[in-house]
């Protein structure tokens, strides 16, 4: 797989990188899945070698499966993880994944996550460690500033930041230099691409979408879905019979695109967010070995001019992000 520089002066990652969110968290469970080890193992060998991960998925059990499926390649990857959110949980005790989690960037609550996500990764350093969601309660400036004492004492190597305005970047650039900013980003949410991308841009850092399949709408597997209660989707706007049934027009023109090029939907997809920048590396999840070597795909395919602004001209989605 072609790589890209993930930021000025940054490792080189594949072009296309793996997110690791829904092996344990937010899309209930898949019968169909593959051990998430030989997932991770896979995407590995393919050059996928961006791996994401977060504290909040499981909780805590992500970071472990990732470690665990890391264990003797470690140096193969750039591992990036999280910190700053909590779980809802459900009044028996167990996690809430239908919830979306809450921010906590306390310093003593990020001191406490960096560590543990070290202890749970197995690893004595982590390659991008994010600030997950800024913290409404709590200024920028002291969160970050943890996440810097932490670069300086060698437990992470560089700092990033998760859906933060331009003018949250631009504080948090004023304690220590950002080096990935991860957003959401797909061809049916595009909010940050004239906003967060440009100020990348401008500062040499990298520019990391989740969910660049849009939760898998994008792919066309889910135009008569019906999820179950754990599923995060059961209660997310744009995937309501009604706008789910409007969005599928979307589905429709990539799907187009993707029949002359002998490709997938999921990798014209994929290949239209690519084409917004040299430094933007998608970061798609999965649960089988098949779709991950599908979305690799992408990394191979370049779509025509005409084709990205037909992409480029495809109507907003029906329903609020969240």
């Amino acid at each position: 797989m072609d790589t890209r520089t993930l930021w000025s002066d940054g490792p080189a990652v594949g072009a296309i990188g793996l997110g690791c969110m829904g092996m344990s968290w937010a899309y209930g469970t898949d019968p169909n899945s593959d051990d998430p080890a030989a997932v991770i193992g896979r995407a590995v060998t393919l050059g996928m070698t961006l791996i994401d991960t977060s504290d909040v998925y499981g909780p805590f059990t992500n970071e472990e499966l990732v470690g665990k499926a890391l264990a003797g390649r470690r140096d193969e990857v750039t591992l990036a993880t999280k910190g700053g959110l909590l779980a809802n949980f459900h009044d028996d005790g167990t996690p809430d994944p239908t919830r979306i989690p809450y921010p906590d960037g306390r310093p003593e609550h990020m001191r406490e996550a960096i560590d543990g996500s070290l202890r749970r990764l197995a690893v004595e350093h982590i390659d991008l460690y994010y600030l997950h969601r800024p913290d409404p309660k709590i200024p920028v400036e002291e969160s970050i500033g943890v996440l810097a004492d932490a670069v300086r004492a060698g437990k992470i190597r560089a700092i990033g930041v998760s859906e933060f305005s331009v003018e949250q970047l631009d504080r948090a650039q004023a304690v220590h230099p950002i080096s990935a900013v991860q957003s959401e980003a797909s061809l049916w949410t595009r909010d940050h691409l004239s906003t967060t991308l440009p100020w990348c841009e401008a500062h040499g850092a990298g520019f990391v979408p989740f969910s660049p399949l849009g939760r898998g709408f994008l792919t066309g597997a889910y135009r008569a879905a019906a999820f179950a209660p754990d599923d995060f989707r059961a209660r997310n706007p744009r995937f309501r019979p009604e706008n789910a049934t409007a969005n599928l027009a979307i589905v429709d023109a990539v799907e187009a695109i993707a029949a002359t090029y002998d490709a997938t939907a999921a990798q014209v997809a994929l290949a239209w967010v690519l084409a917004q920048g040299e430094h933007v590396v998608p970061i798609p999840g999965t649960r089988r070995v098949a779709r991950l070597e599908e979305n690799a795909g992408a990394a191979g395919l370049t779509l025509s001019p005409a084709d990205l602004a037909a992409l480029d001209a495809l109507p907003a989605p029906a329903g609020a992000r969240y």
